[in-house]
């Protein structure tokens, strides 16, 4: 893309990931389920987090294409390489989670993940907003412009440390509380939630390389915007 028209794209993305975020921590507390929404608000929720970081990430590159349109090259550079990294070791890989991992358990059984009395609460169209239109989102992104990946060592660890703090926090809840963000959670002893969350991490690894993977086979290792 040129670099007007990605940002004007940028830009649109932020306003809607920043429309987005606002519309699901508004919903009215009267409208809420006594069983959702208790400690940690709607920022025990991935999806939640997941918007944030959508909204942070687009904002930055929303930043560097400016930079970049009124010459601040050396600036640009620096905002450039914390939108790469922001890109492929978070905005994509969990974005590509969510969307799969939700879709696949509300399938399975919605109640484990996004239980029925959600419903009244939570418009259609805000629940695709929150778990579908970030994978093509994601994907777009990666068609629109390279992406300069970090070595594959430092990448995972980073994604890995990110995951630890999520699970830090979902474990917290759950001792403050004794109630699992998600029901699916209940249904594990231990040692079987101890395996899905390595399971879980496994998977989201297996995203970043793909993400890795689509930026090389599309823009090859040596095209990158600066």
């Amino acid at each position: 893309m040129e670099i007007s028209t990605l940002t004007t794209y940028h830009c649109l993305a932020f306003v809607w990931y920043i429309f987005i975020t606002y519309s699901i921590t508004h919903v009215r507390t009267e409208e809420r389920p006594s069983e959702v929404f208790l400690y940690g608000g709607q920022w025990k929720y991935l999806t939640v987090l997941n918007l944030v970081l959508q909204a942070v990430f687009y904002g930055v590159s929303f930043l560097a294409d400016v930079l970049r349109l009124i010459k601040k090259l050396r600036c640009a550079k620096c905002v450039i390489s914390s939108r790469d990294l922001l890109f492929s070791v978070l905005a994509f890989p969990v974005s590509t989670f969510v969307s799969i991992s939700f879709w696949t358990l509300y399938t399975y059984n919605r109640e484990l993940v996004y239980p029925k009395s959600l419903d009244g609460v939570i418009p259609l169209w805000l629940n695709h907003a929150m778990h579908t239109a970030v994978l093509p989102f994601a994907v777009l992104e990666i068609l629109a412009m390279p992406h300069r990946y970090p070595a594959k060592k430092k990448g995972v660890i980073l994604l890995g440390f990110v995951a630890f703090l999520y699970i830090s926090w979902v474990l917290w809840i759950y001792s403050v509380t004794g109630e699992w963000v998600y029901p699916l959670f209940a249904l594990f002893s231990p040692a079987g939630l101890a395996a899905f969350f390595a399971g879980s991490l496994a998977i989201i690894i297996s995203f970043y390389n793909f993400g890795e993977f689509l930026n090389r086979m599309i823009w090859g290792q040596s095209k990158f915007c600066f």
